[in-house]
């Protein structure tokens, strides 16, 4: 083996260890949310909800164990939404991404459930209707908590509603993210419901304390990384915009000057939430991939005017301060290269990631560029000079998706175009419809599935 081919190797075995220690770090995260819930199990067990006299007893039972599993899948998912760099780096913003939504579903099917066991049960010992007992236990005075309980799950329904697929396309990030932050406000008012008057928690000391010690720890962990870690950046790197670059239509480039910039160990194909700290943009943070390979002087992002916030973009001041939290993501170099060729296949404006990736990329790389039309080719022009300095090869693919250009990017184009793909590394990034068809293109074309990395371009 050469010198060159050792040079190129040792990351690549660097990767692959790292990508051991992503799973053995998601073992370890998944033991320790596991332990916690079966102390809870055991605690309402150990409450005497096993033995129940009758059968409003067994619902009312099972109605108290759904509800206390809820809250506390609310509260991960809480840490989940906390931005831990430790954890985001050991595990990765793309599985931290999926076990949110999934967690989220599943917190919500349990409160659902926690409601109706629990009124059924009730209903059944007091011997009224569902209508009567729901009518007591929100008006009555008799069973404290419940109008907070109420207020509380709907605002956790409101959450999960606006992040329905075909809700969410609807909405601008800004409403999405807005109507998202009444998830804190709704697990803060399940604390009302659950630690004053849940039934094993006012007669079990030991219960309550451990409750009270899961809910300080989370508001320790939001307080900590949410505000403290953001405003301490803020402080010691003093970030703001150098220039704004118009590179299209409806694409502009942002380029953020600091101090000290390499502390923040970024790398090329990660990116930060941005918040531009002037009268406009102040209240709302976006993700935006890095756009260049950080040079610990500078950071650069390149913007396409998809909502409200992003069009906005455009008049941004030189001057102006910036917040950044990150850097966040896996889909880079170290993180994922196993091999020596790579292919690296974007969409759109999902072409920013790969820029900065391509920069630094050394041996066999091609990069395939997807755009419905010649204008939407962002940063066409870096990339050919990137092509003519290194070994890079650069496919352009343009045209509708429809008609004609329905074959584009088929696993016969993309065979045709990089014949040897299977033997490459595949980093995909795009929309979420675009990577999913590329992905079952490329595994069509007979591309193993553990040689594709994907950054999709959306909200979590």
């Amino acid at each position: 083996m050469t010198n060159a081919e050792l040079a190129i190797d040792q990351p690549h075995a660097a990767a692959a260890a790292r990508g051991t220690h992503r799973t053995i770090a998601a073992w370890l995260i998944f033991a320790v949310v596991a332990a916690n819930a079966v102390a809870i199990v055991w605690l309402w067990a150990n409450g005497g909800n096993l033995h129940p006299r009758d059968a409003g007893e067994a619902l009312t039972s099972i109605g108290r164990i759904t509800g206390l599993l809820a809250a506390y899948l609310a509260l991960i998912q809480v840490i989940l939404l906390a931005r831990i760099p430790a954890i985001e780096r050991a595990v990765g913003f793309d599985r931290l991404t999926v076990w949110h939504r999934w967690n989220g579903h599943v917190c919500l099917d349990l409160v659902i459930a926690h409601v109706i066991f629990t009124v059924w049960g009730y209903a059944l010992m007091d011997k009224f209707t569902i209508g009567k007992e729901i009518s007591t236990m929100l008006g009555g005075g008799v069973y404290p908590g419940m109008i907070t309980a109420t207020v509380g799950t709907a605002l956790l329904l409101a959450v999960v509603a606006t992040s329905l697929v075909i809700v969410r396309r609807r909405l601008s990030y800004e409403w999405w993210y807005a109507v998202h932050l009444l998830a804190y406000a709704g697990i803060a008012l399940s604390w009302f419901h659950e630690i004053p008057t849940g039934n094993e928690l006012v007669l079990d000391t030991v219960a309550a304390d451990y409750w009270r010690a899961l809910y300080v720890a989370t508001i320790l962990v939001l307080v900590v990384f949410r505000l403290g870690v953001p405003a301490l950046q803020l402080v010691r790197h003093r970030l703001r915009v150098a220039e704004v670059v118009d590179e299209g239509p409806g694409v502009v480039s942002v380029r953020i000057v600091g101090r000290r910039l390499d502390r923040l160990r970024a790398e090329p194909g990660q990116f930060f939430l941005w918040r531009f700290l002037d009268r406009r943009r102040i209240w709302s943070a976006h993700p935006f991939s890095l756009s260049a390979a950080p040079d610990g002087k500078s950071m650069r992002i390149t913007v396409k005017a998809l909502g409200d916030h992003t069009a906005q973009l455009r008049g941004l001041r030189p001057g102006t301060r910036v917040l950044a939290e990150g850097p966040f993501g896996v889909f880079t170099e170290s993180a994922q290269r196993r091999r020596e060729k790579v292919l690296l296949i974007a969409g759109g404006i999902g072409i920013t990631p790969i820029r900065s990736l391509v920069e630094r990329m050394r041996g066999d790389i091609a990069v395939v560029y997807r755009a419905l039309s010649d204008d939407d080719l962002v940063l066409r022009g870096e990339l050919d000079q990137l092509a003519e300095r290194t070994t890079l090869t650069v496919h352009y693919v343009v045209g509708d998706h429809r008609g004609e250009g329905a074959a584009l990017l088929s696993p016969a184009h993309l065979l045709e175009l990089v014949p040897d793909s299977a033997d490459r590394d595949v980093f995909v990034c795009g929309p979420p419809a675009m990577t999913d068809e590329i992905t079952r293109n490329l595994r069509a074309a007979g591309v193993p599935r553990s040689h594709v990395h994907l950054e999709r371009f959306a909200l979590t």
